[in-house]
């Protein structure tokens, strides 16, 4: 990218920073918009506008309820409490971070990450820094902040820019957020979320939380390759020829040594550290053996209640497979074991109130999501109670159906729009919050389930993310580019961010459209169409 292209982006970018720092919060958002919703049903109500609803039970007339008369005020007040705490996505994901808080916060999943990268031969340092990016949702966020400086680190040990392995890493920290090997607390929340927005027209509808995991397992390893790529052929050069890659040595060794990161690399990192740090060395090594054998006891004794006949997780539950159906507390228990397990090993676990401070710690970081919740629990109640989302997804799925479009076209077209959407809003969560009651029903009376829906979203939210403004963490990314290059500003890291975004969007679109032309489950539960009754 040449200087006046950067010059350009950066103020594109800035101006759209400076449009979105007077945007309310988005539990404002979300409380303004139920008072939107109120107003609008009077007045679709006062208008007697109704739809047709064709369904196994012949062709029914749907109108607006509204909810500024004596019942419909009546009906908010009294559900408030109900709104919030049967929110489908809210004890999903409190329940599932409980353990996923220990196994962070004890050390496993950092130690995990950061053995990872250390690992790995110099010629596939790179995949390695991608892939590790990708992975660290597990660990929450953790990732943005644990990451960037050892990717500088080991990058700079190897001979190469450290800005290099910033973007690599964070390239799969944020454009490649929704793929991943396993399932992360992501998946509850947006199957939560799904499985809200589809009840507007399926009541018995339910989302299962493994429902893109074929998937997203695909596009870990496609999002690594092209991720790979893009750094050895966009960004390193554009960094070698600005000479970020030498005459920057001796200031990110200084900047380096003097916050933290360690230029000399981890094996001399190791190597040279004191007898308290080779203690610390061990302590992580014991911590690991017996996190290791707890997660293979614990494997088999998940593998026989589930096969065996009669135990607990065989058979079918009320929607899925229980095992299926039993998949967050399954986490909570996997994350919480090992992460136990190995804080006792380490010495980071000492005590039961060592762990419970963990996980206290976890929901006191949930603060800001549980107010979110609480309003968007209220507009998606609303929505549905209003059945203005169902009169929406009527009038606008008939349309999307009478144009005739093949399921591909629709799903890509989500994408972009999510894509753009990702611009101005940069949580996942709330912004999903704000679709689903929309798009999922819409677009499930053009044929298209829930489950297609939710991993269009997963893209187009996620490739994006690492050059939105509204992404809080990218402060964080800039303060460790700026450890190498001072005077670094936005434009300095929309610079390193973009050409990620600029492959990552069109590869994983195209990938999803060619998923679901091959008409593949997007995983266990992950059916691509939807047909009513």
């Amino acid at each position: 990218m040449s200087p006046t292209n950067q010059v350009r982006a950066s103020r594109w970018l800035d101006a759209v920073e400076r449009l979105g720092n007077r945007l309310p919060d988005p539990a404002t958002l979300f409380a303004l918009g139920t008072l939107l919703l109120m107003l609008l049903s009077a007045l679709v109500a006062a208008l007697g506008w109704q739809v047709e609803r064709v369904s196994a039970e012949g062709v029914q007339r749907v109108g607006a309820v509204s909810l500024l008369s004596s019942d419909g005020l009546w009906w908010l007040i009294s559900h408030l409490v109900e709104n919030f705490v049967t929110f489908p996505p809210l004890g999903l994901v409190l329940v599932g971070l409980l353990g996923i808080g220990v196994a962070e916060r004890s050390g496993l999943l950092p130690v995990l990450l950061r053995r990872l990268l250390d690992a790995a031969p110099a010629s596939l340092l790179t995949p390695a820094t991608v892939l590790v990016g990708i992975l660290s949702s597990l660990a929450l966020d953790a990732g943005y902040v644990v990451l960037p400086p050892l990717a500088a680190g080991l990058f700079l040990a190897a001979g190469r820019s450290p800005l290099a392995g910033i973007a690599a890493v964070t390239a799969g920290v944020t454009c490649g957020f929704s793929a991943n090997l396993f399932l992360t607390g992501l998946d509850p929340l947006l199957a939560g979320l799904s499985s809200a927005g589809a009840q507007l027209l399926d009541a018995d509808y339910q989302v299962a939380i493994t429902a893109n995991w074929w998937f997203m397992i695909a596009s870990t390893v496609v999002l690594t390759a092209v991720g790979t790529l893009v750094t050895h052929r966009l960004v390193e050069p554009r960094l070698s020829q600005a000479g970020a890659a030498g005459t920057q040595d001796e200031t990110a060794a200084a900047s380096a040594g003097s916050k933290g990161v360690d230029p000399a690399g981890p094996a001399d990192r190791d190597r040279a550290g004191p007898a308290e740090g080779e203690s610390a060395r061990a302590a992580e090594e014991r911590g690991l053996r017996w996190a290791a054998w707890a997660l293979l006891l614990l494997i088999a004794a998940l593998l026989a209640a589930v096969l065996i006949p009669g135990a607990p997780l065989a058979g079918d539950g009320e929607h899925f497979p229980r095992w299926m159906e039993a998949m967050v507390p399954l986490l909570l228990l996997v994350f919480l074991s090992t992460g136990l397990v190995y804080g006792v090993g380490a010495g980071t676990i000492r005590s039961d109130r060592d762990a419970i401070a963990m996980m206290s710690e976890t929901m006191r970081a949930m603060g800001p999501y549980i107010v979110l919740a609480f309003f968007a629990a209220q507009f998606i109640a609303c929505f549905a109670q209003s059945r203005l989302g169902e009169m929406l997804a009527i009038t606008g799925g008939s349309w999307l159906a009478s144009l005739g479009l093949p399921l591909a076209p629709l799903v890509l077209s989500f994408v972009v729009l999510v894509m753009l959407g990702n611009l101005v809003m940069g949580s996942a969560s709330a912004k999903y919050a704000f679709f689903a009651p929309v798009f999922v029903p819409m677009l499930m009376q053009a044929g298209v389930s829930p489950e297609l829906t939710q991993a269009a979203y997963r893209v187009g939210d996620s490739v994006t993310n690492g050059i939105t403004p509204f992404n809080p963490y990218l402060v964080i990314i800039l303060a460790f580019v700026r450890r190498y290059v001072p005077q670094a500003g936005l434009g300095t890291l929309l610079a390193l961010m973009l050409p990620y975004t600029l492959v990552f969007a069109p590869v994983w679109t195209l990938m999803l459209g060619g998923w679901v032309l091959a008409g593949w489950p997007l995983g266990p539960g992950g059916a691509l169409s939807y047909h009513p009754g």
